[in-house]
């Protein structure tokens, strides 16, 4: 197969694009993708400062070399989950990634916050990933908010966001729907948060870190068995398989017809207000979710 750009021999085929390219061409048509999901919509300009979160993955360390790349003023942001080897080998990945392509990072370890993920597990004794979804947001936000990042970006691909939005139409929760976008702007005490990745599959961005030689971390979290995200996107795999191009169709639709719609609905129905604790901007009355989780955890030790 032959690159349809150069002619050259074809590294990478693409079905739902129904071509193939060569490395340098797929390269750039990589790089073409997240500069067009960027100003399609507007996501960040030259003049921001850019936090990415770095889980050690493909998506996210891709992500981050190719903002640098274009030129953007990032910074990398891993969180220490404390979580046995799976964190200590994320976290070496970030750290080996960064200090290879001299990029600046910042490190937060979880355990230094009293939060641990295992420790919250076992206070918790129910299924962990809401939480830690919920502890990763809140430092996150923190930390770009403290360090003056006028942008939070992550690594969340078009499978990421089709399987997210397949889950929220199946609940028909229109609160979600009414967030789901590349791009939340910065309000109350939140940073704008952006998704340059949106427009490029699981497969395309594991094709770039491989012919850009990132090394990520391949260890599963102990804790992500049987998540039913994992299901979901599993069953938009095998509908993209029979019909190419259907996932970029499906989210573009949303986009534009579809979330308009239910931010409306979103917008009437959600208040944030502080936390009382420690101001961070809740729905809650009263404690925001990180907070409740550090009460659940004080009254963990209690004898």
């Amino acid at each position: 197969m032959k690159c349809r750009i150069c002619k050259r021999e074809a590294r990478v085929s693409l079905k739902s694009h129904n071509t193939a390219f060569c490395e340098d061409c797929f390269l750039a048509f990589f790089g073409r993708q997240v500069s067009r999901a960027i100003e399609s919509q507007k996501l960040f300009t030259s003049d921001d400062r850019i936090l990415v979160a770095l889980s050690g993955g493909k998506d996210s360390l891709a992500l981050m070399l190719e903002l640098a790349r274009q030129g953007y003023a990032v910074t990398g942001l891993h969180l220490d989950l404390g979580i046995g080897q799976s964190s200590r080998l994320a976290r070496e990945a970030v750290e080996n990634f960064c200090q290879k392509e001299h990029l600046p990072l910042l490190i937060k370890e979880l355990a230094r916050e009293g939060l641990a993920i295992p420790r919250v597990k076992e206070a918790l004794k129910r299924p962990i990933c809401s939480a830690c979804g919920s502890i990763k947001r809140y430092y996150f936000n923190k930390v770009a908010m403290d360090e003056g990042f006028s942008v939070l970006a992550t690594g969340h691909n078009l499978d990421d966001e089709v399987a997210r939005l397949f889950s929220n139409t199946l609940r028909w929760d229109t609160c979600y729907l009414g967030q789901q976008s590349p791009l939340l702007e910065a309000e109350g005490g939140f940073v704008r948060k952006v998704k340059p990745l949106w427009r490029l599959t699981e497969y395309e961005t594991a094709n770039y870190a491989f012919l850009c030689n990132i090394q990520t971390h391949y260890a599963p979290c102990p804790y992500s068995a049987g998540a039913s995200f994992s299901v979901l996107k599993g069953l938009m795999q095998r509908l993209e398989h029979l019909m190419p191009g259907r996932k970029i169709d499906f989210y573009q639709g949303f986009l534009k017809r579809g979330r308009p719609v239910f931010s409306q609905l979103e917008e009437k129905s959600v208040t944030l207000h502080p936390c009382s604790h420690c101001g961070y901007p809740t729905s809650a009355e009263d404690l925001c979710q990180v907070c409740r989780i550090r009460e659940q955890l004080a009254q963990s030790r209690e004898p």
